[in-house]
């Protein structure tokens, strides 16, 4: 939205802030709403009492942001944090500051009615977003998630929509957000999880049973210390009105974090080498007793979790795959 010459002398981050703090309250005192059962709209009656907005200039935001930087973002983040967030959303759609401050946000609105038969990104980010475990990392990688969508719909001869590779434009999105809005500038562990979790948004719900234990060590070691927020983060990105189908999403999350814990305490009785693998290397390779047998070890276990050797063979099983990769090993 272009500001006229006018807009930006009047530019008032007062007016901004006031319109913020009425959008908080907006989310903090409506009523938690249930989710919304299929064929059917909450009625009129069921809706909180409002509390009354002010809209402001997109300008206003701007000066705002340069302003009270730090203050904006203890604002947005009492919505995404509230009980209703939902509520608080819509406040800043209205009040103007979403299509001000995010407009990559604003343009999910209503993308997705009509001919191309898929469901309204926004309505689907606004219950993700109410469904996340109330963590800042994971509220606001649920607003964030599915940005990419817009510039990615493609619809097949058939009919079918798709959105290939809308996690990787994402997080490319969220670094020019990033750029233009430094809300996370003094929070970079944030600012890493948040575009971390657009990226691999998808990563749990790919999961099905067949996956080897490798892979599911893979997954693990890829994810780090994000997992739990990408588990989380996967569950309340299931808003389908199907109940079989929501069961069946959430209970293949639910399989893949118990494998993952098992695997996890697993591994941390039992090493994924064998007892004596540095005296049969030694053996086997004519070696003497040095560092090289203590990074020949290192490399077998980063074998091990890169899933090209199995964990807790027989030594003679490592010793193969060494002889296999000599040249690799420097052997």
């Amino acid at each position: 939205m272009q500001e006229t010459p006018n807009q930006q002398q009047e530019a008032n981050p007062a007016r901004a802030m006031e319109a913020l703090e009425r959008a908080a309250l907006s989310a903090e005192k409506a009523e938690p709403r249930p989710l919304a059962l299929e064929g059917r709209s909450p009625a009129p009656s069921d809706e909180p009492p409002r509390i009354e907005l002010l809209r402001a200039l997109p300008g206003d935001y701007k000066a705002a942001v340069g302003a009270y930087g730090v203050d904006v973002r203890r604002l947005l983040d009492r919505i995404m944090m509230s009980h209703d967030a939902e509520a608080g959303l819509d406040a800043l759609l209205e009040s103007g500051a979403l299509g001000a401050m995010l407009p990559e946000v604003e343009a999910m609105v209503g993308f997705g009615d009509g001919e191309w038969r898929h469901k309204d990104v926004w309505k689907h980010t606004k219950q993700v977003v109410r469904q996340a475990v109330p963590r800042l990392e994971v509220r606001w990688a649920a607003l964030l998630h599915d940005i990419g969508k817009v510039k990615t719909r493609s619809i097949s001869p058939s009919g079918e929509v798709h959105f290939f590779g809308h996690a990787e434009v994402g997080a490319r999105m969220f670094d020019k957000i990033d750029r233009r809005l430094p809300l996370f500038v003094r929070e970079e562990a944030l600012r890493t999880t948040v575009r971390f979790l657009i990226l691999h948004h998808l990563r749990a719900s790919q999961y099905d049973a067949s996956w080897t234990d490798s892979a599911v060590r893979r997954f693990t070691r890829e994810m780090g210390c994000a997992l739990d927020d990408l588990l989380d983060l996967s569950r309340a990105d299931i808003t389908t009105k199907r109940p079989e189908k929501k069961r069946k999403g959430l209970r293949q999350i639910s399989d893949l974090a118990e494998r993952v814990r098992k695997l996890q305490a697993e591994d941390a009785v039992v090493p994924p080498l064998p007892s004596g693998i540095g005296d049969a290397i030694m053996h086997s390779f004519g070696l003497s007793p040095s560092r090289k047998i203590g990074e020949l070890k290192k490399a077998l276990e980063d074998a091990v979790e890169a899933g090209e050797v199995a964990p807790r063979e027989e030594s003679e099983v490592y010793l193969a795959f060494l002889r296999e990769n000599r040249e690799r090993f420097g052997l």
